[in-house]
């Protein structure tokens, strides 16, 4: 059974005090769940997320890693550091990550290796821009994502890993994704593991959906049958919406 998660990308946004503020509101009013909560403050508070997070119900993982363990690469943070504070999980190749700091597949795919290499786990974004989608090139664009970053890893090393797929034009455009075309990419996702792989690591990876999640769509859109969670972004940085998007799965 493929596992439910919910994953809060707070990109640059909170304090110290502001991410004490949220996490103590969330750890007081989450309820008992089966699905697997996650949250990514900035890189400075995560030692303190993890800290008020540990026992609980709620996994701190980071937005971002470097591919090398140490040396010259002023303002990175490697895996190791991330292990060394307790977060075992990071988020690589989000849409902001590839367009506003040009991370391409050769970055990604170190990046992945080294964390299968210090065994973190990895949610592994992929997703298509507004221009691909209307020249019809999101199936050719999703695929090439995957088979560039992902696709020269072991079967067994899939366990590690989760998808998240954004629809880069349906964040923060205005425009928003129908049901229908977010089940028919998360089917496509699943029928191409299948076809590199095969139909049983296709059916045990959790792939999430990451086009503005909010506690009006979610219900919907984990109904869909290749939906396994979300990774969401503006909504989890207030308790509230954050909680009600949960309470959807």
């Amino acid at each position: 059974m493929r596992k439910k998660i919910v994953a809060g990308n707070w990109k640059m946004n909170h304090n110290a005090q502001q991410t004490k503020q949220l996490l103590n509101s969330l750890l007081s009013q989450l309820p008992p769940t089966p699905t697997t909560v996650m949250v990514a403050p900035s890189f400075v508070n995560l030692q303190q997320a993890v800290g008020l997070c540990r026992n609980s119900a709620i996994e701190v993982i980071a937005q971002n890693m470097h591919f090398e363990n140490k040396g010259a690469f002023t303002g990175e943070i490697s895996a190791e550091m991330l292990k060394d504070i307790g977060v075992n999980t990071v988020i690589i190749g989000h849409s902001e990550r590839r367009s506003m700091f040009g991370e391409n597949d050769a970055v990604l795919t170190k990046k992945v290796n080294a964390a299968l290499d210090m065994d973190m786990k990895v949610i592994f974004c992929i997703g298509e821009t507004l221009a691909d989608r209307e020249n019809n090139d999101h199936f050719t664009v999703i695929k090439a994502q995957l088979d560039k970053a992902l696709f020269e890893i072991t079967t067994n090393a899939w366990s590690a890993i989760t998808l998240a797929y954004e629809p880069v034009w349906a964040i923060g455009t205005g425009q928003t994704a129908k049901p229908e075309q977010i089940q028919e990419i998360h089917q496509f996702i699943r029928k191409t593991l299948a076809e590199k792989y095969n139909k049983s690591l296709s059916e045990s990876v959790s792939i999430l959906y990451g086009g503005s999640v909010k506690p009006s769509n979610a219900k919907q859109i984990f109904g869909l049958p290749d939906v396994d969670g979300a990774l969401v972004g503006g909504a989890s940085l207030n308790a509230k919406d954050f909680l009600e998007i949960i309470s959807g799965m």
